[in-house]
């Protein structure tokens, strides 16, 4: 099936793909070699609204990078009605958006939030330090 444009994680547009076979037939980049997967939920995942949080925690398995994802349509009754996270890997969450690539290096208890206005900023929640965005 045919996408077309699609918005990004961050709200940007993206080009179009074909999800036809997407487990095998798509590749990504390898934006960082060995990064593993991280936790999304599932609204992030199906780019039902842009990234608005990220916190890491330790990992719970060899291939995960402890990194969870959540989306600005998350809510706390989303959130409760069951599982609502994913496993993505993390060069195809940053192929999606860029800008992800920046925070792989955060270490365990980093907690993130994204705001929107005239330009994009991550900034530390518990700093509000502005992060730069690679």
């Amino acid at each position: 099936m045919t996408r077309g444009r699609e918005m990004g994680l961050f709200g940007k547009r993206r080009a179009s793909g074909d999800d036809a076979g997407a487990a095998g037939s798509r590749r990504e980049p390898e934006f960082i070699a060995g990064a593993g997967a991280w936790l999304v939920t599932t609204n992030v995942r199906d780019e039902v609204a842009p990234v608005a949080w990220m916190y890491r925690e330790e990992s719970q398995h060899p291939a995960d990078n402890g990194w969870r994802i959540f989306s600005a349509a998350d809510t706390q009754e989303y959130m409760d009605s069951g599982n609502p996270f994913v496993i993505m890997d993390f060069n195809e969450a940053c192929a999606m958006e860029p800008a992800l690539i920046g925070i792989y290096d955060l270490p365990v208890g980093s907690d993130l939030a994204v705001e929107r206005g005239e330009r994009i900023t991550v900034f530390d929640v518990t700093t509000g330090r502005e992060l730069p965005l690679v």
